[in-house]
């Protein structure tokens, strides 16, 4: 039996509601049903510590919308849930939770450090996956993942262990970039370049035994405490003569030697370049080749340590100042100049990256890029927008080995043993490891365990293929491995998504996915970037309670062009609400004209006019269009073409006409008019449901069909059968003639609920019948009072003018307004007008506004100038007219 809508459309209690009831009958979870084919997706796993934010919002919109689309088309779909246990970030939290208790992790130990971690993760890290559910997201909670949960855990060592097996894991100490805050290592894309105003200072070097000396440049001073050499290049005959000597290290008083090698550039600075092996990863590499020697002088938080001479206990950057007030006073600094270069941040905490030598594991990375690279180029996995593969072959081409242990407590432990001689057991707990060792020694020996922790990338890369239950053989795996589609922010093109491809490929020798796609950032209206600090970041959970969430995912997603940036406004959330409660209110005039509607009734039973089949038509096309953008995963145009088609052509026209015949009609017009009304509602309901998800179910349960849930139900194809291309024509012709009268009203201020008399001047047939065939169209949608046709009728002077086709359009004005008020009020708006463009003109001819303004304030202020223009030109047509 149909049903009736409530009066006024109110998503937080419709939203609550259908979350509750999706989830608990299962309707998410995959169903190993042998009949479909499978179709799946895993979320990029959030932080543990993390809240919703903006682009999870936007994330999560598309990944849902494409997966509710897949079910609705035949798949048996697997959208695979979980979280990142986020290593640094969690460690953090627990750790500032211990200051605050007065306590800290090493004061408690490890163990204990671990238990609250665990504690703090059981009572706040399932803080996300509660928010996201405000969302409407369609994921199989069944199968939620942790990236530290046994199964996982047990992937991780396998991975691990096979690495090492396979000589690509290696140990050995190398220069990192590490940072003092967190104190650990970080791999080279953990690292954000940041370009900076900085100095660049220029220090004497004396030569021993001699009063010559060379004049180095450096930009961090304070590591000439720990330089072991100086370098020229071979090639440079001024400094030739120096190669084998040595030089006192100002300060330190350290005699340093002088070598070649072709890594200094000779036209850089002096063509003398200091170095500090232990600090720089150029200099590292010069060591190696030349044998200086490795002086380490940081202690693990940027302190200077014992190796720092006087300056032990000073921060890096108080050393910096102490260093260079020395170095004046004595009369060794040569000149002080501005200079900019890229420093590195930690992308954690942004600390400023400290390099260090430390003894660390990598994974030796070409040998795994190579296959990564292949199945790009050759096709297989498709990364979408086409731009990024160039990215992403110009990072795996130029590949380093991936420093991947951390040097904190929280994540998952490398699964290495060492003897006292140091020989270094790789297993999979202390027993085998102990086997290991009994049958390298031939006895017993103690073992300690490593305290390092794997990279948290380390366990994501292996997320398409641990979540579906890897090692073990399972059927998810067997049916859903490997997943079709990944989606996910290009700014982790590196970290993970370039990760997974090779893990796959090595573990599973398969891809992880055939598609991928990289979606672009939320930004301001201006184009930054949304941060707290900013204050342009609002709560997404304030938004959901303010609009509801069906109006936010259809927001994003009809403004979301593959790869694209978006540039969020609230306007753009009001473009949603408005949608949404126009869905509604059709919705309502639909349902409540349903109700002495036989369900039963036949399409035999039925006499379809013009617009019934021309509604039914379109709906055939816009099937056809969004179905073809879906597969695409064009979903900004299946967004526009399922808004074209119900609110444009069922709301806005085929609606209102319908309104003429069951209000107070009968037989079988209005039986005809009905059915078209439910039959076309369930569809338009069905192709927005992937987009907004809780409006589309609260309504379509009220109109009585078989299935128990909308997103169960078929998704509309086209049939071709049902296509008119005549009928279409015809009505599209007739919306144009009521489309021209109506601006003819608006340029003339006439009331649309003022009666209008017409006149049509046609040579065409066909157009005048189709005019004659349907008055009572014109009339609802046009409120035209009578009509004639040219030259039966006379045309008067004053007249309103369009053509369409080749019908022209007169509507006589003479009685319908007072010219000379008319003109009156369009002068004012004109010099209203003038005078807000006078103001967005002087701006644009400000040159200090013009040189401080961001791109983005000038080109809203040109369009601003290009909307303001065109009102002026449309007021003085107007005025015109009149005279």
């Amino acid at each position: 039996m149909i049903k009736e809508l409530s009066k006024t459309y109110s998503p937080k209690e419709i939203e609550e509601k259908w979350y509750k009831i999706w989830e608990e009958k299962g309707y998410f979870n995959a169903q190993h049903n042998d009949e479909k084919p499978g179709y799946s997706i895993v979320i990029p796993p959030p932080n543990v510590t993390g809240i919703l934010h903006m682009g999870h919002m936007l994330d999560n919109a598309i990944q849902d919308t494409i997966i509710r689309y897949k079910r609705m088309s035949g798949f048996d779909t697997l959208w695979v849930p979980g979280t990142d246990h986020a290593g640094i970030a969690t460690q953090n939290k627990v750790e500032r939770m211990l200051k605050d208790e007065g306590t800290s992790k090493e004061e408690i130990g490890r163990e204990e450090f671990l238990k609250r971690t665990w504690e703090w993760k059981e009572k706040h890290g399932g803080l996300i996956t509660k928010q996201l559910r405000r969302l409407g997201v369609s994921l199989d909670w069944s199968r939620e993942r942790f990236t530290m949960d046994e199964g996982l855990s047990k992937a991780v060592k396998e991975v691990f262990i096979k690495l090492y097996n396979d000589g690509l894991i290696y140990r050995g100490e190398y220069i990192v970039n590490w940072c003092p805050h967190d104190k650990t290592a970080l791999a080279d894309d953990e690292v954000n370049h940041v370009e900076k105003n900085g100095k660049i200072w220029e220090i004497k070097y004396r030569i021993k035994d001699s009063d010559e000396f060379v004049v180095i440049a450096t930009t961090r001073p304070e590591t000439m405490l720990g330089d072991t050499g100086v370098a020229v290049n071979p090639k440079d005959e001024r400094y030739s003569h120096l190669v084998g000597k040595t030089v006192i290290l100002p300060l330190m008083n350290r005699e340093i030697p002088v070598v070649a090698d072709e890594y200094v550039d000779m036209e850089f600075g002096t063509g003398v370049v200091k170095m500090t092996p232990s600090h720089d990863p150029n200099d590292f590499e010069v060591a190696k080749r030349t044998g200086l020697a490795f002086l380490n002088i940081f202690t693990e938080d940027a302190k200077v340590n014992e190796n720092g001479g006087k300056y032990c206990g000073l921060d890096r950057f108080e050393a910096r100042k102490a260093v260079l007030k020395d170095l004046e006073e004595q009369g060794l600094l040569v000149s002080v100049k501005d200079h900019k270069n890229a420093v590195g941040h930690c992308y954690r905490c942004d600390s400023v990256i400290e390099p260090r030598v430390s003894t660390q594991w990598f994974v030796k990375m070409q040998p795994l890029a190579e296959r990564a690279l292949e199945v790009v180029k050759n096709g297989q996995v498709k990364i979408t927008p086409q731009r990024w593969e160039k990215v992403y072959y110009n990072w795996l081409e130029n590949i380093r080995d991936w420093t991947i242990s951390r040097q904190i407590w929280w994540g998952h432990r490398i699964p290495a043993y060492y003897a006292e001689d140091g020989t270094v057991f790789v297993a999979r707990d202390i027993e085998e490891a102990k086997a290991q060792a009994r049958k390298k020694f031939g006895k017993d020996v103690d073992l300690r365990e490593e305290t390092d922790v794997l990279d948290t990338w380390f366990s994501s890369a292996l997320w398409p293929f641990s979540t579906m239950g890897w090692p073990e053989k399972t059927k998810d795996l067997e049916k859903f491995f490997p997943t079709d589609t990944l989606v996910t922010g290009a700014d982790i093109l590196f970290f993970w998504v370039a990760r997974m491809i090779m893990m796959s490929l090595y573990i599973m020798d398969e891809i992880p996915f055939n598609y991928v796609y990289l979606h672009g950032l939320i930004r301001d209206e201006i184009g930054r970037k949304m941060s707290k600090s900013l204050g342009n970041s609002p709560d997404p959970l304030n938004l959901i309670d303010k609009y509801g969430a069906d109006a936010i995912r259809y927001s994003f997603l009809y403004n979301t062009s593959q790869g694209q940036d978006i540039h969020f406004s609230e306007k753009l959330m009001e473009m949603g609400s408005t949608f949404a409660n126009k869905i509604w209110n059709v919705s309502k005039f639909v349902l409540s004209n349903l109700e002495d509607f036989n369900t039963e009734t036949s399409v035999t039973d039925l006499e379809f006019k013009l617009e019934d089949t021309w509604i039914l038509s379109k709906l055939q096309s816009a099937a056809a269009k969004i179905n073809e953008y879906m597969n695409g995963y064009e979903l900004d145009n299946a967004a526009k073409a399922v808004y074209e088609f119900f609110r444009g052509e069922f709301c806005d026209w085929y609606v209102e006409i319908a309104k003429t015949r069951v209000y107070g009609g009968e037989g079988t017009d209005k039986v005809t008019a009905q059915w078209v009304l439910r039959h076309v509602l369930d569809s338009g309901l069905k192709m927005l449901h992937p987009f907004m998800p809780f409006i589309t179910e609260e309504i379509w349960q009220k109109l009585d069909f078989d299935e128990e849930t909308v997103m169960l139900s078929d998704f509309p194809k086209e049939d071709k059968l049902l296509i008119n291309k005549e009928a279409e024509k015809e009505f599209d012709y007739l919306k144009e003639v009521i489309t021209a009268v109506r601006n003819i009203r608006g340029e003339a201020n006439v009331s649309p609920s003022k009666k209008i008399e017409v006149i049509f001047k046609t040579s065409s047939e066909s157009e005048k019948k189709i005019l004659t065939d349907n008055p009572k169209i014109l009339d609802k949608l046009a409120n035209i009072e009578k009509y004639g046709f040219a030259p039966d009728v006379e045309i008067p002077e004053l007249v309103g003018f369009r053509l369409v086709e080749t019908t022209e359009i007169y509507v006589p004005l003479a009685d319908l307004i007072d010219k000379e008020k008319e003109i009156a009020k369009l002068e004012k708006d004109i010099e209203k007008t003038q005078k807000e463009l006078d103001k967005v003109l002087g701006k644009l001819s400000n040159g200090a506004f013009l040189g401080k303004a961001p791109q983005a304030v000038i080109e809203k202020e040109n369009a601003i100038k290009e909307e303001l223009e065109t009102k002026i030109a449309k007021f003085r047509e107007s005025i015109n007219l009149y005279k």
